[in-house]
């Protein structure tokens, strides 16, 4: 008894010199609170702890090892521990290929005192556990500094796969350009969420970003500006591929978008003759839409189009090619369809899947085409039945309302970015919605997930396309992943609040909404 009372008198008297409280014990992140909601949460045991003498065991495989270089690469500087990656030993962290039940992208994490095993069928599923183990340990392990620690893992397990298996974001590098930095800053937070697509719109009225070698002034020209005014800018080959490979090393899949028929001045500058009177417009610099259209009559507007989805093509490893499609106001219907079926077998030709906006639905889509609506809430009956009908004959959707999911909507009228013709869209009206669910008379096999697009005619800067997309993007890659039955507004909010120390960790820009209930050490 004497012996506790002085070691309380000691605890009392050493806070009293040092002017700090006794630590309180350390609690881990418990396995149910990670963003987007796992699909089986077993919590029980004890956690682990990761200290000086854990290391990272990886199989054989360059892609196992490439995914343990990427978590140590993560933890080391916040831990201060060598944890070297090896395929010697047992215990610590184990990250493991395996034939099971997991799909390309799931993953179980198995949680206890004597380590962590993230086990997959696939390099993606592998991956994606990671992110989960990033996000049960505390946020500081965010930073680029040496901090206190402890590093606990919640003990029991997790058993994960998504949804869906197109968890999309697009950047509109357009309307202005962003260096290759910034993308590769903006992929690597969406890794965090396990989105696994890249959409780069990279043709619009306002600048043409990517470098074509038969039609140069595409991009020297084409290039040379954007809202406002400004430089502009475009990739070369060089800086595309590396965004590619960057964007895969994340297990994001990138999918080019040329805007076609309309949304084209950037290209009708640059060339005169994809004009049907032969004279080039100025450069754009303003923000209206649907006044630009390559001439349809015109064969030199197959063979421009030919070129770019061949060179685009050539560099691009993925699946698809987005074609646009949206806001042709000043192509006829009757024109649109004619170039719609002119343009698709060409996407075909080059070995890609075609996707476009949900006005391809207008016209016919190609064979295992891919349409992208992002209609409103609002949007008439007969638009919604022409996409469904679409649907019911094959055609895939991805959901990106705009009322929902566009994250360069305003978040209320007093937001200082973004625009607001489709509303305001505050954190909850983006995320509650059901995908599987939402356009009526759609096959619910046909939705193939759910994309958040990031339109910049008012985003200059990475902060401001992080103020936009956070805290709005976590929710949208949790629709996309988690199950309908998970997908629960007022169990999110808690677990969207917990992210934010993690964004503050990792120099993240957002948006402190009313909605949510941020804790108030979130340091706003």
């Amino acid at each position: 008894m004497l012996r506790l009372l002085g070691s309380l008198l000691l605890v009392a008297m050493t806070a009293s010199v040092t002017g700090a409280a006794p630590t309180p014990a350390a609690s881990p992140t418990p396995l149910d609170r990670v963003v987007p909601a796992p699909a089986s949460v077993d919590p029980g045991g004890s956690p682990y702890r990761i200290t000086r003498g854990t290391h990272i065991r990886v199989d054989g495989s360059r892609e196992t090892r490439g995914i343990g270089g990427y978590l140590a690469r993560i933890l080391r500087p916040s831990t201060g521990y060598r944890l070297p990656v090896t395929a010697q030993g047992a215990g610590g962290i184990r990250l493991r290929l395996t034939e099971g039940p997991f799909g390309a992208e799931g993953y179980r994490l198995d949680s206890g005192r004597g380590g962590v095993t993230i086990t997959a069928a696939e390099p993606a599923g592998l991956f994606h556990g990671v992110q989960t183990l990033r996000q049960l340990l505390p946020a500081a392990v965010e930073k680029d500094s040496v901090q206190p620690g402890p590093w606990l893992v919640a003990g029991g397990t997790i058993t994960d796969t998504p949804r869906y298996g197109w968890r999309g974001a697009m950047l509109d590098v357009s309307r202005h350009f962003f260096t290759v930095g910034q993308v590769k800053r903006y992929i690597d937070q969406l890794a965090l969420y396990k989105i696994n697509k890249l959409h780069l719109h990279l043709s619009d009225d306002q600048g043409w970003r990517i470098a074509i070698d038969s039609w140069p002034r595409l991009a020297s020209y084409g290039g040379s500006t954007e809202v406002g005014g400004g430089p502009g800018g475009f990739y070369t080959k060089a800086d595309y591929k590396e965004i590619v490979r960057y964007a895969a090393s994340r297990y994001l899949e990138v999918v080019p978008e040329i805007d076609m028929p309309g949304h084209t001045n950037a290209a009708l500058a640059s060339y005169a003759g994809l004009n049907c009177d032969g004279v080039a417009p100025p450069l754009y610099t303003g923000t209206e839409v649907g006044f630009s259209s390559l001439c349809v009559g015109k064969e030199i507007t197959y063979d421009f189009v030919d070129d770019v989805i061949r060179e685009l093509a050539a560099l691009t490893p993925g699946r698809y090619l987005h074609i646009g499609g949206d806001e042709a106001h000043s192509t006829s219907h009757e024109d649109y369809v004619t170039f719609m079926d002119r343009v698709q077998p060409i996407v075909a030709k080059y070995g890609k899947t075609v996707v476009g906006w949900h006005q391809l639905t207008g016209a016919t889509p190609a064979k295992g085409a891919l349409a992208q609506y992002w209609g409103l809430d609002s949007t008439g009956a007969e638009e919604k039945a022409r996409v469904a009908k679409a649907a019911q004959n094959g055609t895939g959707l991805i959901l990106s309302p705009a009322d929902r999911a566009y994250l360069d909507m305003k978040y209320t009228k007093e937001t200082p970015l973004g625009l607001s013709w489709a509303g305001y869209v505050e954190v909850k009206r983006s995320y509650d919605w059901d995908p599987g669910a939402y356009l009526p008379g759609v096959p619910g096999g046909a939705v193939r997930g759910v994309e958040a697009p990031m339109w910049s005619e008012t985003l200059e800067n990475s902060e401001h396309i992080e103020y936009m997309a956070f805290p709005r993007l976590p929710g949208v890659a949790e629709l996309g992943w988690s199950s309908a039955a998970s997908l629960d507004w007022e169990r999110y909010k808690g677990r969207l609040a917990a992210q934010a120390e993690r964004w503050d960790a990792l120099g993240i820009e957002w948006y402190r909404s009313p909605q949510v209930p941020w804790g108030a050490s979130d340091g706003r």
